[in-house]
């Protein structure tokens, strides 16, 4: 059972930048599809990106396309979300979130869960 940590959140202007990362332990990295998600206040949870277990396909939102980046490192167990451009809308907090087999944009589909990471960013 794999567990998730989160950082690299924090404060940015708008149009700024940031990288989050997630750190996996306790399983095997590379059996599990990885998603970033978040979620703002008084919102629902919302899907942000995707990557496969291999890395090799990846999906996004369409607010984030062309803006934000997920990639993964299967020898350091950490997913990552570049975050370029920042928009004071994408303030919110991100969680990452892993399902073993193929990748899916479903929020209920990911059985482990990171605590999140606050990212505020301000106009």
């Amino acid at each position: 059972q794999v567990q998730l940590v989160e950082s690299g959140g924090g404060l940015v202007q708008a149009g700024g930048s940031l990288r989050l990362s997630c750190a996996a332990s306790g399983g095997t990295f590379s059996r599990y599809a990885m998603a970033w998600f978040r979620q703002a206040p008084g919102k629902e949870r919302e899907f942000v990106a995707v990557i496969s277990r291999s890395g090799g396909m990846t999906y996004y939102a369409d607010t984030v396309k062309g803006r934000f980046t997920i990639f993964r490192d299967n020898v350091k167990n950490t997913v990552y979300l570049q975050m370029n451009t920042l928009k004071p809308e994408d303030t919110a907090i991100y969680y990452c979130a892993g399902k073993t087999s193929v990748a899916t944009t479903l929020l209920k589909d990911y059985n482990y869960w990171g605590q999140g990471t606050q990212v505020t960013v301000s106009s």
